[in-house]
């Protein structure tokens, strides 16, 4: 008997992703990929396609989607569910979950007259209580990476075939996605491929599974010319094909013909390298650290069984940024199920896109227009909420918004919002313009993460360098990303967050040390809680602190009275001491556009650090639609640079500009007043 092999592709790309990235992706690998199917009509292949992917290839892509359906109608594919706009389906509300799965299920059944039932889950990210809502969907079966059954105990050789498992009486199939084919397809010949499959076979396998990025066949590096233009995926298609070892199988076949081998439960988790990216970056160089050692000890799995790293979850922990994004739309969420409105859900399901609320191999979160994405949809949906709650300004609402333990502010006027968190000394996390939905407080802190190290390791700095050389090409798992020593001077980490209205105290401000980050803080207010009232026109944050010097605590009190109109914000900071020393405070102020790289503040470019002195500040770029005004009330002396991070992705590593940052410095007074007016320009 053959043995039955799965190939499926996954495809997607964040909602509203650069159409410019979405047609290159089309070009280079969506249809060059079914141009290859068309021409191999033995060939069957499962497919998965985003919603919003799906849609814009049917509007701009006339002649993919036709492939596809022609495809269809000759029975080579099987068209899998999901999120209709890709969210990690454990992360939202069962109610917005069954509907996301029922929208993209509704579409492929308009369109191509089928109705799925496999579930590709968005990063492979299992929590058992997903089943019940994607069998209320007509899910019969879902993938998941063979890593999850390793994770439960399971030895890879149990793993040539298909389970079931259950929740709360619930059932489901469950298909492992091979570890082995994912490196080996398609960066390995086809015959060393086929090759693996015999083997599998002549063990007595039941059926193999890969199902993958669509993107590996012709978007990742390399993979243009070796998969199409050399030949690779045609090869692959041809040695399965006229094998007698194997077979290409769709998913549904193989679920009416084949008894499943057992039942299994499997933990929570996602990919082995998902776990890896989930930790605080010491942990991720040292887990690393931990597996290589245990691999040189045990030459089997063993090191995959028992260090599973962190969850997906861990992300919103170990980005406050990300979490902020996510507790909006669980809180939009709220709003849509009260209000049941059909533009609220288009805007509530766009905000629960994957991509954005996370980073590893790919730029995620670390993307700014995937951000700014992310907060449009956001603030769409809640001025619609808004309409039709028919709101009155200035709305003031209290609340422990992303669940830390302290009540943030919300504050919404007809042009404008604002946030505040009383977590960290009432600064401000959120400046909104309503109409045009944009952020300007869409900012990234720069973090250490785990592979900078690796971006500047040589071939001599490994422990082993003797690496083994195969035919085909490399992954973009491959740590073989390297950086000039220019970008060395990138990589700056914060302590604080990168919010506004962030207050330093330092001996003696200097410009370069606050860039660097390696100035000496006197102060105790730039991450720690302040108390909080709330009116219905203003908010009032207070912290009694500490000024630290020569050995002694020095009573020090900072108080931020925000109040609001219709076309902005006034904000009032008190500072109250008795220390007699001259030192300095800094109020930083940071804040985000559409094209970083072309602000201006009074007219000077943003794109290099520069310092200036003013009392009115206007900050804008040609590509955000407003820009903002911030007028002090005396002269200000400004220090003004760009915040930049290096972060890994598919093509190696990018610098990004994530903010600009103000750093207004004056002289401390025992008691010093100072004003600032925010509006829209």
């Amino acid at each position: 008997m053959k043995l039955p092999l799965h190939l499926g592709i996954h495809c997607h790309q964040p909602v509203e992703n650069f159409y410019h990235v979405v047609d290159i992706a089309v070009e280079k690998s969506y249809q060059p990929f079914f141009q290859v199917v068309r021409k191999k009509p033995g060939l069957k292949v499962s497919v998965h396609y985003s919603g919003w992917l799906f849609e814009y290839i049917k509007q701009n892509h006339k002649t993919l989607f036709g492939m596809m359906k022609e495809a269809n109608e000759a029975g080579q594919l099987e068209f899998f569910s999901g999120g209709y706009y890709e969210p990690v389906l454990a992360s939202i509300p069962s109610r917005d979950r069954k509907e996301q799965i029922k929208m993209l299920n509704g579409f492929i059944e308009k369109n191509f007259k089928v109705s799925p039932k496999g579930l590709w889950l968005t990063e492979r990210v299992w929590d058992s209580s997903i089943i019940p809502d994607c069998a209320d969907c007509g899910i019969e079966y879902v993938i998941v990476d063979d890593y999850h059954f390793i994770a439960a105990g399971f030895y890879e050789s149990m793993l040539h075939g298909h389970f079931k498992t259950e929740q709360d009486g619930r059932e489901m199939l469950i298909f492992p996605i091979s570890e082995k084919l994912r490196y080996m397809i398609p960066f390995r010949p086809a015959e060393d491929v086929a090759e693996y499959l015999k083997e599998i076979q002549e063990q007595g396998g039941k059926s193999l599974t890969i199902f993958d990025d669509g993107e590996k066949f012709g978007l990742w590096p390399k993979t243009y010319e070796w998969v199409y233009e050399k030949g690779w995926l045609e090869d692959f298609i041809d040695v399965v094909a006229e094998s007698e070892h194997s077979e290409f199988a769709l998913f549904r076949d193989t679920a009416a013909a084949v008894k499943p081998a057992q039942t299994a439960y499997l933990p929570t988790v996602s990919y082995f390298e998902m776990g890896e990216w989930s930790l605080f970056s010491e942990r991720t160089a040292k887990m690393a650290e931990f597996v290589k050692e245990t691999e040189k000890n045990h030459r089997d799995d063993t090191a995959k069984v028992f260090v599973k790293g962190g969850i997906w979850k861990n992300f919103l922990v170990k980005y406050p940024e990300s979490a902020r994004i996510h507790k909006r739309t669980m809180k939009l969420s709220e709003a849509a199920a009260r209000l049941k409105d059909k533009q609220l859900y288009d805007a509530l399901y766009k905000s629960q896109c994957n991509d954005v609320l996370w980073h590893g191999i790919f730029g995620g979160l670390y993307l700014p227009n995937l951000r700014n994405n992310a907060y449009r949809f956001i603030i769409e949906g809640e001025k619609r909420v808004e309409e039709l709650e028919n709101t009155q300004y200035p709305a003031m609402e209290q609340g422990d918004f992303d669940y830390d333990g302290y009540d943030e502010i919300y504050a919404r006027t007809p042009e404008m919002n604002f946030m505040f968190v009383s977590r960290d000394c009432g600064q401000l996390v959120a400046v909104e313009d309503k109409k045009n939905c944009f952020n300007f407080l869409n900012t990234l802190a720069r973090r250490k993460e785990a592979y900078h190290e690796k971006f500047f390791r040589t071939r001599e700095d490994d422990e082993d360098p003797a690496i083994e050389e195969q035919e085909g090409i490399s992954t973009i798992h491959d740590d073989n990303a390297s950086l000039g020593e220019e970008y060395r001077q990138y990589l700056i980490y914060d302590w604080h967050n990168k919010n506004s209205f962030v207050d330093h105290f330092v001996k003696s401000f200097s410009s370069e040390e606050f860039k660097n980050m390696t100035f000496g803080e006197l102060g105790d207010f730039a991450n720690q809680p302040a108390e909080m009232n709330c009116s219905k026109t203003k908010v009032v944050f207070k912290r009694d602190g500490g000024l630290y010097l020569n050995g002694m605590k020095h009573p020090c009190s900072v108080t931020k009275e925000y109040s609001f109109t219709k076309k902005g914000m006034k904000a009032v900071i008190e500072i109250d001491t008795d220390l007699d020393e001259e030192i300095d405070y800094v109020m930083e102020m940071n804040f985000h556009f559409n094209s970083l790289a072309d602000v201006a503040v009074n007219g000077v470019s943003a794109a290099e650090p520069f310092g200036m002195k003013a009392k009115k500040f206007v900050m804008k770029d040609p590509h955000t639609p407003s820009g903002l005004v911030m007028e002090m009330n005396a002269d200000s002396d400004v220090y003004v640079y760009p915040v930049m991070t290096v972060s890994q992705s598919e093509s190696g590593a990018d610098l990004t500009r994530q903010g600009v940052c103000l750093l207004f410095s004056y002289k401390m007074k025992k008691n010093m007043k100072i004003e600032c007016m925010f509006n829209l320009s």
